[in-house]
């Protein structure tokens, strides 16, 4: 039985929680509460009640600049040694409100990939059979993402997409090439006009709860599906020294970055022959723009975690108000709060999201693209193939990669 301490704590918070979206705060889960249009951090609750942290904050009006002693306040601390475990994957704040266009259901479970792939290697081949044998029907693409630098992503999508119709013929017709598709929630959004009833979606086993989080908050919302399904295509040991369960981009390009042909040359299938494998070494070495005094933890965060987090304590990478981009997702955001080994970051729709800081890497500038076609304006001119990409997503029905125009032209 509740004591009558214990009663009064818990209506004081409840208090706190009503007066905070009365104000139109959004939580972090953690007890902060950030302005939504501003993405600033104003309030936490402290002893059920909350503390403002921006004391010039008037309600109903614009949000003044904090401080500098008001931001050092906001900040989460980032003591050494206080790790989360893995098991403690971040929980994603729950989105707006949002609803989907109405569309026919007239299609069955579409199974998807979507990942960077930069570069694919023997072990993306585990992952794309994986998603063969789970699809209904053989009904699946491979999408890969539009993420793009020279240290985790060295590879232009284009260029990537072509290595992955070489590299793995049999599911060539399936790798999706397009621009419009940059974050997972663009190829769900698609995967919902075309009228699919279900989705199922395999990845990494260490991205399922990533995938199952964002997915499943965002039904109903941005796309409608009667089931969404996360699978997991099997872990893998960065570790091992198996050609299959140990091989993964970051150990690629750790090989192109070390000149080590010998070690890259196991990562790419047998199906390519020797000359094939070094034009792909060189390509990537060369879109990496190796130099003296590369940084391991830059381009393979999970060989050097230990350096990459004593870069992110002493504030030298990914600090407040920083734009991200989730390498897993495609979403960018920018900063808002600082964990101990994860950003909280909102995206310019003010959606926002949680990601391990190994998952990350700087972006340059938000996506300025539209919510339904992910074009840019300045593309969307008629004649184009970005136009008619543009169109082709607005079109219920429309089939993955095929030309719009051909599609319904009279025989």
């Amino acid at each position: 039985m509740k004591n009558f301490l214990q009663f009064l704590s818990e209506a004081s918070g409840s208090l706190a929680v009503q007066q905070a979206k009365r104000m139109g705060l959004v939580g972090d889960g953690h007890g902060g509460w950030y302005d939504k249009r501003t993405g600033e951090f104003v309030a936490k609750t402290e002893r059920g009640q909350l503390k403002f942290y921006n004391k010039r904050q008037k309600i109903g009006e614009q949000d003044p600049q904090q401080a500098e002693k008001e931001k050092r306040l906001s900040q989460s601390t980032t003591e050494t040694g206080t790790e989360l475990a893995p098991q403690q994957e971040p929980q994603v704040q729950k989105p707006v409100e949002m609803i989907p266009p109405e569309v026919e259901k007239t299609k069955g479970t579409l199974t998807i990939a979507f990942g960077r792939f930069n570069p694919p290697t023997t072990g993306h081949e585990k992952l794309l059979d994986m998603v063969a044998k789970s699809s209904d029907d053989g009904d699946y693409v491979i999408v890969p993402s539009r993420s793009q630098d020279k240290k985790k992503n060295p590879l232009d999508p284009d260029t990537k997409v072509s290595m992955m119709r070489q590299m793995f013929p049999t599911h060539s017709e399936k790798i999706v090439n397009d621009s419009a598709n940059r974050t997972i929630f663009d190829v769900l959004k698609k995967a919902h006009m075309d009228g699919y009833t279900n989705v199922r979606i395999i990845g990494g086993g260490d991205r399922v709860k990533e995938f199952e989080n964002l997915s499943g908050n965002y039904n109903g919302k941005l796309y409608q599906f009667d089931s969404i399904e996360v699978r997991s295509a099997g872990e893998r040991d960065p570790d091992s020294e198996d050609d299959v369960s140990g091989m993964s981009a970051s150990r690629q390009r750790k090989a192109a970055a070390e000149g080590n042909f010998k070690s890259f040359r196991k990562g790419v299938p047998a199906s390519m022959n020797d000359k094939q494998a070094r034009e792909l070494f060189d390509t990537l070495r060369a879109a990496m723009q190796i130099k003296e005094g590369w940084n391991l933890w830059e381009i393979a965060p999970k060989f050097d975690w230990k350096n990459l987090r004593e870069n992110y304590i002493q504030e030298k990478i990914y600090t407040i108000g920083q734009l991200v981009e989730n390498l897993n997702t495609g979403l960018i955001g920018r900063i808002i709060r600082r964990g101990t080994n994860y950003l909280i970051c909102v995206t310019e729709d003010h959606i926002m999201f949680k990601s391990w800081i190994k998952d990350v890497a700087e972006s340059k500038k938000f996506n300025n693209l539209t919510q339904v076609s992910g074009v840019p304006a300045d593309q969307r001119l008629i004649g184009t193939d970005a136009f008619r990409k543009y169109v082709e997503t607005m079109v219920p029905g429309s089939s993955w990669g095929r030309q719009f125009i051909n599609k319904y032209r009279k025989k």
